[in-house]
């Protein structure tokens, strides 16, 4: 187990934005595929990765967004749908607003990323998603976030199996919770989604890397379970990281503080 520990989360978003445009400037002739959560906890990684090609360009036409889930809406008796990317809660709209727009808006048409190689799951056919993802060569990179109530990890929930793969889930209650923290237009628990559609932890423990962000006090559980597990950990899906072949869990003072 690697841990660094940082004074900020804008030092941890430069030192995970640092490995991944090595990794992209060493991934010449192939895609590059990036494992994105939303949210909060990555939007320091994305605002350095804007930045540091604000000032010296480089062409991430060949970076492919594997992003981790959607939330998912009742359309009719046992039927879902995404979410509208609209809607302030959207992973897709996220994507777009904090992810791609920032990034692209300072490179050259000809390095930014393609509106094709921002890829989600899909509602009606999760299980083709760990497909396209093996046949593109694999995730080289999975940028991970852990839920400060029960670990979850994209939409996982404790006592998700080791073997997951994208799926269908129903939120548990505590990632709802949580969710209220993490989009503060949410009116109320009734607002939020039960459902959503998410990789499973086999899909991120596959990469040939993973960085486990956690940063802020309310992330101290989160850094005391993981970092005290001798391995996966069922009752807490963000211990995943320890299974990938090889990770870094990155956190700031505040979350590595074991005041309670």
């Amino acid at each position: 187990m690697t841990v660094r520990l940082f004074e900020k989360p804008e030092a941890i978003g430069n030192h995970a934005a640092s490995h991944l445009l090595a990794g992209l400037g060493a991934a010449v002739g192939r895609p590059y595929l990036l494992g994105c959560p939303t949210g909060r906890t990555p939007r320091p990684v994305y605002a350095a990765l804007a930045e540091a090609v604000r000032y010296e360009p480089l062409d991430i036409s060949h970076l492919v967004l594997v992003m981790m889930d959607e939330y998912t809406i009742e359309d009719g008796p046992g039927r879902l749908r995404p979410a509208d990317p609209f809607a302030h809660f959207s992973c897709r709209g996220f994507a777009d607003r904090e992810i791609v727009a920032p990034i692209n808006a300072v490179l050259p048409p000809e390095f930014r990323i393609r509106s094709e190689n921002i890829w989600f799951p899909d509602v009606n056919e999760p299980a083709s998603y760990d497909k396209r993802i093996a046949e593109a060569g694999g995730i080289d990179c999975f940028l991970v976030a852990s839920g400060s109530g029960d670990g979850h990890v994209a939409l996982n929930p404790p006592g998700s199996e080791l073997g997951s793969l994208t799926r269908i889930v129903t939120l548990a209650e505590q990632t709802r919770i949580d969710n209220l923290k993490t989009f503060p237009a949410f009116e109320n628990l009734d607002a939020v989604p039960r459902h959503g559609v998410s990789v499973g932890l086999q899909t991120i423990r596959s990469a040939r890397h993973c960085m486990l962000l956690l940063w802020g006090r309310e992330k101290r559980e989160a850094f005391r379970r993981v970092t005290n597990a001798a391995g996966f950990d069922a009752d807490w899906p963000a211990s995943i990281v320890l299974a990938a072949a090889s990770h870094d869990i990155l956190a700031d003072h505040a979350a590595a503080d074991n005041r309670r």
